[in-house]
């Protein structure tokens, strides 16, 4: 004897088997629709993968120019401040130098130079009395300016001499 129970647990398993069937049925129709254009979904994904790839490059390039730009800005920056200080310190290194050769009696480059230009001076008016007297003999000559050097030799102060003194202790 059927009862109203066993009917109605029939018909539900039933509808689930149809219902299993049916969800069978779909899957394997998308999976035959899939093979059939599946080539041409993968194609598509190809070139959307691509114009992907393109614009990230793009923008990757333009990311990398402008930190190349900064990064020359800052070189550039920095060359110019480090050549400034560097100015800066060669002539602090210059100016000690030129005191300490200074305190040391050594004569500077304007020295050096009056001393050269004086030095001319005395070849060119050499060079003058010699083409004067050139009748004259090379021992006159010679004794002649050494009486005339003698003459107008002018006294040259007494050149500035630094002693040093040891300081410390002796003993």
């Amino acid at each position: 004897m059927a009862t109203a129970d066993d009917d109605s647990n029939n018909k539900a398993s039933d509808r689930i088997k149809d219902s299993a069937q049916q969800i069978w049925l779909a899957g394997l129709g998308a999976f035959a629709k899939m093979q059939q254009e599946g080539s041409k979904a993968f194609e598509a994904l190809v070139k959307d993968g691509a114009g992907m790839q393109k614009k990230t490059q793009q923008a990757a390039e333009e990311t990398l120019a402008q930190a190349q730009t900064r990064m020359a800005g800052f070189a550039s920056e920095f060359g110019t401040k480090a050549a400034g200080q560097w100015g800066k310190l060669e002539n602090i290194f210059e100016e000690r130098v030129a005191r300490a050769l200074e305190k040391l009696g050594v004569p500077s480059a304007a020295d050096m130079a009056a001393l050269q230009a004086r030095i001319d001076t005395l070849e060119a008016q050499l060079k003058h009395r010699a083409g004067a007297s050139e009748t004259a003999t090379p021992a006159k000559t010679a004794r002649a300016a050494r009486k005339t050097a003698a003459r107008k030799a002018p006294t040259a102060p007494a050149k500035k001499t630094v002693r040093r003194h040891n300081s410390g202790n002796a003993g």
